[in-house]
């Protein structure tokens, strides 16, 4: 992998490129305006000060930058990267998801979240509602939540019996295996936080009408779980943490470094290298001095508010 520290002769292609991202940033960040001070504050004091704001960014757009080399790497040499996010509620997997995927192009790089399974797709095998997902060559695939439902959720809400969740750890090693032999790169990645930090961003999100809807009753119910979540969190690890499929654990409390560190980690999991492209050049326009252009009626415009 290329170093992620900026070259000096990227320096300024760096600095605008920053100046130009602070905006779209602070929205993903800044969604927070009906948050009570007083949650706020509490937050706040539980937490040791972050990354400075303006080196996350220098270091989130250099990594984002050897994003976009990986992804030309992998479209031009036809490879196949699965990288699945597991973890506790609450624990920052969506936002390393959208860090990922921002400056990304969503025909090579797309994001799978299954809904519930339907009546017809719990009578099939257990995998088979992943495999349609899976990459072909040139894409890569981020699985938000994965097959492993079958030893988190569906285990500890009792939506799947013991003999299937027997069944599933028996099958998943050898499926991971099959999926690897088939020519995928299959990174894995458990988000783990603290209990006292899953409870204060609970917290926020129900004094937060904008995030409210992030909390479902099986969100709730975690809270109400967690020693259950936990010991089947360490059984998954005892019995899928395979060679060929090893997990990876991201620290989460801190947001920030979670984002860097877990991105870092991806880059230096592919030996991608720069590639060749063909340069770009604008063509010029075709000008025919017989076209006049139409006048098209007022209602067809978005109307001008702001």
């Amino acid at each position: 992998m290329n170093d992620s520290q900026p070259k000096s002769g990227a320096k300024d292609w760096l600095e605008a490129e920053l100046a130009d991202t602070l905006d779209e940033d602070y929205e993903l960040e800044m969604s927070e305006p009906a948050l009570s001070l007083e949650i706020a504050k509490i937050y706040k004091n539980a937490h040791p000060p972050s990354i400075d704001r303006l080196q996350y960014f220098r270091d989130l757009i250099s990594l984002q930058s050897e994003l976009i080399k990986l992804q030309s790497w992998v479209a031009y040499h036809k490879k196949k990267l699965v990288v699945i996010f597991e973890g506790r509620d609450s624990a920052g997997k969506g936002g390393v998801i959208k860090r990922i995927t921002q400056r990304l192009n969503p025909r090579i790089c797309r994001v799978v979240a299954l809904p519930a399974p339907s009546e017809r797709e719990k009578s099939q095998w257990y995998f088979q509602r992943y495999v349609p997902h899976l990459p072909a060559g040139g894409e890569i695939v981020l699985f938000d939540r994965s097959w492993y439902n079958r030893s988190g959720v569906e285990r500890v809400m009792g939506f799947a019996g013991p003999d299937q969740v027997e069944e599933f750890f028996h099958d998943v090693p050898d499926f991971e295996r099959m999926l690897v032999r088939s020519g995928i790169t299959l990174v894995k990645y458990w988000f783990s936080i603290t209990d006292e930090e899953q409870q204060m961003r609970f917290l926020m999100r129900i004094h937060d009408p904008m995030k409210q809807w992030k909390l479902s009753p099986m969100d709730l119910q975690s809270r109400v779980r967690w020693e259950q979540y936990t010991k089947a969190k360490e059984e998954t690890f005892a019995r899928t943490n395979i060679p060929e499929a090893p997990w990876f654990i991201v620290e989460g409390n801190d947001k920030k470094r979670a984002r860097l560190n877990c991105i870092d980690h991806l880059l230096k999991q592919m030996p991608y290298e720069e590639v060749p492209h063909e340069e770009i050049t604008l063509p010029e326009r075709v000008f025919n001095p017989e076209y006049e252009r139409q006048v098209l009626p007022r209602e067809l415009y978005v109307p001008e508010k702001y």
